[in-house]
């Protein structure tokens, strides 16, 4: 029985079925489009542990995929209800490159015979299968090897089949067996966006690709969104331009093998967890996922030869300074364990800098709003990490009735009307500031710059702003302070308006949270949910 999150073909595609495939082994490398949906999720490996669907770097993987092909489009999918060996020579990576199409590369993908379940015992009958394809079934059994007569006529159907599905994929002008990601192009940059489905760095690959940078995305999904990702596709469908792959950073054995099949000239290192509050209830969380994903990425750079480091980092690492505004030079001592893991990478990066050709720009920046002017992107945070979430989100939330009110955590902290205050940076004035870090990144040289508009705003001022965006009243409640929290923090902008010749654009704040309530609006549910992105 195929599983619920099975890649399926276009319907109305002319199905050809393998069978007879206990004793076969086949040997191909392709390349070819598949539509959405299009992720089958991490799957359990036989110690517990999962990894993603997207490199086999485990000992044995189950696998569930629909194997057909279409004669009019050149679709293929892997079909079955099977079990591979890694030693065997699998290597699985799902691409996404051109909406609505998913890019499945397949290099030394050896087809072997399905392996008996783990958790079945010796006397249970082996059921025999079939395959139903739209809703006609389209068979043949093989349900036991003991049907000898059938067996060469079995090996021959394949074959002529297998040979069929190649012949017709290599006359699809998407077919090559070299992809464009995975080799240099004089005059194309190609930049490894690290959390590109998240709300920052979904922002940062849609500039990156309208600046007509080659863009290759690599996220978990596991607070990032796949309807970021949709839309991408749909804004850049050309071949070469945009490339989704599935996987974690903390899986070192697919982080170098990434590396490995992909030409990339810089890395601009978005994927993260950010929230202050949940970093205090799960620090070893954060300890591994800022500081030793970051640790995987900058080996796996050093090992492949890319020499640039865009690395988005937080003005948490400098905890509550004694003076305000803060400079570059302003000392770090970070309070909480997100600014803490934040700071330990800096210091890593800083490290392995200075054995290495390495160009480095380091971006502090401060509290993220907005969204894309346009409409095309926004923030679309999980429902249970909404408490942990943005200011913004939360108002967002209460305006759109999602939430009864607006809880603010701390309203006794030593300034003018007791509520914090931060530097509230537009998400498109920061992507603005990485492309051009990109830009002036040089070999053997390591830049620091704060990333934010100069001005402080309270709590209060923030909140009567989304009031006025929104036309909503919004009810408050003020609560204790928050876990980690300072009472206020705001940048110096000057260094990277002199050496980047940056400034922040969106400075009002009422206009950047009607841009971004415009979004909300309409996106209730964010960019939908998985059962409906998945229909």
């Amino acid at each position: 029985m195929l599983l619920p999150h099975t890649l399926t073909a276009m319907s109305g595609c002319v199905p050809l079925v393998f069978a007879g495939l206990h004793h076969l082994s086949l040997l191909f490398s392709l390349s070819f489009p598949l539509p959405l949906p299009l992720f089958h999720p991490p799957l359990k490996t036989t110690s517990g542990s999962k990894r993603p669907t997207t490199l086999s770097s485990s000992p044995l993987y189950h696998f569930s995929f629909p194997f057909c092909c279409s004669t009019a489009s050149s679709y293929l999918a892997l079909a079955g209800d099977h079990q591979f060996h890694r030693r065997r020579g699998i290597s699985i990576a799902l691409y996404s490159v051109s909406e609505p199409f998913v890019w499945f590369s397949c290099r030394s993908l050896t087809v072997l015979s399905p392996m008996l379940p783990v958790n079945r015992s010796r006397n249970q009958p082996r059921a025999g299968r079939s395959w139903l394809f739209s809703g006609s079934f389209i068979g043949m059994d093989y349900s036991d090897s003991r049907h000898k007569p059938h067996f060469l006529g079995k090996v021959l159907m394949a074959a002529i089949l297998t040979a069929l599905c190649i012949f017709i994929l290599k006359q699809s002008p998407g077919f090559s067996g070299d992809s464009m990601f995975s080799r240099h192009e004089p005059g194309v940059t190609h930049v490894l966006v690290t959390g590109g489905a998240g709300y920052i760095g979904s922002h940062a690959a849609l500039r990156l690709l309208k600046e007509s940078y080659r863009v290759t995305i690599v996220d978990n999904l596991s607070r990032g969104n796949i309807g970021a990702i949709k839309v991408l596709q749909e804004l850049f469908p050309e071949p070469g331009r945009l490339q989704f792959i599935y996987a974690d950073l903390g899986d070192a054995k697919a982080v170098n093998q990434i590396f490995a099949q992909n030409a990339f000239d810089a890395v601009m290192h978005f994927a993260a967890v950010a929230y202050v509050g949940e970093s205090t209830l799960e620090p070893l969380r954060y300890y591994h996922n800022i500081t030793a994903n970051t640790l995987v990425i900058l080996e796996a750079m050093a090992a492949h030869g890319v020499k640039t480091l865009i690395y988005s980092s937080t003005c948490a690492t400098y905890g509550e300074p004694e003076k305000m505004p803060i400079t570059e030079e302003t000392p770090q001592f970070p309070i909480n364990p997100y600014g803490k893991a934040k700071k330990m990478a800096e210091d890593i990066i800083l490290d392995f800098s200075k054995n290495a050709d390495m160009a480095v720009m380091i971006l502090r920046y401060f509290n993220v709003i907005g969204s894309d002017p346009e409409g095309r992107l926004g923030e679309a945070p999980r429902p249970e990490l909404r408490e942990h979430g943005r200011i913004s989100g939360a108002c967002f939330d209460a305006a759109l009735g999602i939430i009864p009110g607006l809880k603010v955590k701390g309203a006794d902290y030593p300034t003018a009307d007791g509520t914090c205050v931060r530097d509230y940076i537009d998400v498109t004035d920061l992507v603005d500031a990485h492309v051009k870090a990109l830009d002036m990144a040089r070999p053997n040289k390591v830049s620091i710059y704060n990333v934010g508009t100069g001005k402080g705003r309270s709590v209060k001022e923030f909140v009567e702003a989304c009031k006025k965006a929104t036309g909503a009243n919004i009810k408050v409640e003020y609560l204790d302070r928050r876990p980690g929290d300072y009472a206020e923090v705001y940048s110096d902008p000057s260094k990277i308006n002199r050496e980047l010749n940056w400034t922040a654009q969106y400075t009002d704040l009422q206009e950047s949270l009607s841009i971004a309530w415009k979004w909300q609006k309409s996106h209730r549910n964010g960019y939908g949910s998985p059962s409906v992105m998945t229909a």
